[in-house]
């Protein structure tokens, strides 16, 4: 076989294990006479990759490979979303999200050592993560082709339980089970079945991180050190970052803290109802933020916040491989040189709160603050000030150009 044949004979698909990607591999060799190389990405998903992969050559992937990607989503992605403070509309920590553009890196990556024709993902075409991947993609190495079964394939969730038994196709879902999940060492999400409706309310027992074990009334403080905006240690016990989300998402999950439930603006124009499950991710991002607030300066807090909210889109639009996120990634590391300190946050019943912070850098002068005995806050500065901060609205008063 020529380089050239076999570059027209292999897809490299991007699999889950799940219904989806499962249901694809047979589609893409009825459909596409394509080899399929089945490529689980390891973002610290709780899943048996391992009986994963070994399906995927059951159900008819000529090769299945895990790549173990943790340490990167930690260290290139993780880390630079919690120094922003990610949210898109100020829920959703992008878990998901974030995920994908070190996913689509992965499968270029091994596209080019497989010489493999295309990349194929189990994307739904009312989704944002077929954007995310494509434009991804696209991107990376433009030369690929992209297969998407199921922006071609309108089969209904139901549908495609049914062709998997049908076609014996090994799969973990059943229709007593129509969730779709979705999990990494950042989040989990949760979607599809009774929660389509906005209205109903979410049963309990589709929550895994969160499961409630400490009881109304119960509660415990934990200390989180940052040094240059990343938490090394909690209660005084340095740890890596990457073990410190596993600990805080046990830690704050026993109290149910961390869920999220909302209706998103998805990219391609719907609206969408999500439940998300996310302690650690909900507790760093306020903790890193009150200290932020400790040691920013106003005008660099306040910008700050402008360039956490369109990070956070271009993240959750799938623009992660952009000049612009190249400029606003370098703004949130060169903000972050003195967000170093220590975070007291107070975990209970569905509930957290960050009671102290302290910091070498703090900014907060206790004796300009103050009102009691200490106080060294000249009273006079302030008439002064309140004038010439005013001068515009007065001219324009004396002149009749306000409005009320």
């Amino acid at each position: 076989m020529t380089v050239k044949d076999e570059i027209q004979n292999k897809a490299v698909l991007a699999y889950s294990g799940g219904l989806d990607t499962s249901v694809s591999i047979k589609w893409i060799k009825e459909n596409y006479k394509l080899d399929v190389v089945a490529v689980l990405i390891d973002c610290g998903q709780p899943d048996d990759l391992l009986e994963a992969k070994e399906r995927a050559i059951r159900n008819g992937a000529l090769k299945s490979m895990i790549v173990d990607a943790k340490e990167e989503f930690v260290n290139d992605f993780i880390r630079l979303a919690l120094m922003a403070n990610l949210k898109y509309e100020k829920n959703y920590v992008l878990a998901t999200a974030l995920a994908r553009p070190l996913i689509v890196k992965k499968l270029v990556e091994v596209a080019l050592e497989e010489k493999a024709l295309a990349i194929a993902h189990g994307c739904t075409a009312k989704g944002n993560d077929q954007v995310r991947f494509d434009v991804g993609i696209r991107s990376l190495n433009p030369n690929l082709k992209i297969i998407a079964p199921l922006r071609e394939w309108k089969l209904t969730r139901e549908e495609e339980i049914e062709y998997a038994k049908k076609n014996n196709i090994e799969i973990k879902v059943t229709k007593k089970s129509p969730y779709s999940i979705d999990e990494n060492l950042w989040g989990r999400s949760i979607e599809c079945g009774m929660l389509e409706d906005p209205w109903v309310e979410p049963p309990e027992e589709i929550f895994e991180w969160t499961k409630i074990t400490a009881k109304p009334g119960q509660y415990e403080y934990i200390e989180i050190e940052f040094d240059k905006g990343v938490p090394v240690s909690i209660n005084n016990k340095k740890n890596s970052f990457q073990n410190i989300i596993k600990d805080i998402n046990i830690i704050a999950g026993k109290y149910g803290i961390g869920r999220t439930d909302m209706v998103e603006n998805r990219l391609v124009g719907i609206k969408s109802r999500e439940i998300y499950e996310a302690p650690a991710a909900n507790v760093l991002i306020e903790a890193h933020r009150h200290l932020e607030s400790l040691v920013f300066d106003r005008e660099l807090l306040h910008y700050k916040y402008l360039v956490e909210e369109k990070m956070s889109e271009l993240v959750y639009y799938g623009l992660w491989f952009t000049p612009l996120m190249n400029c606003l990634k370098s703004f949130i590391l060169a903000s972050q040189e003195f967000v170093s300190g220590v975070v007291k946050i107070k975990l209970e019943y569905k509930n957290f709160s960050i009671c102290g912070r302290k910091s070498k850098y703090s900014l907060y002068d206790k004796s300009l603050a103050t009102y009691d005995k200490g106080d060294v806050f000249d009273p006079k500065h302030s008439e002064s000030f309140i004038k010439l901060w005013g001068y515009p609205y007065e001219i324009l008063g004396k002149k009749g150009l306000i409005k009320y």
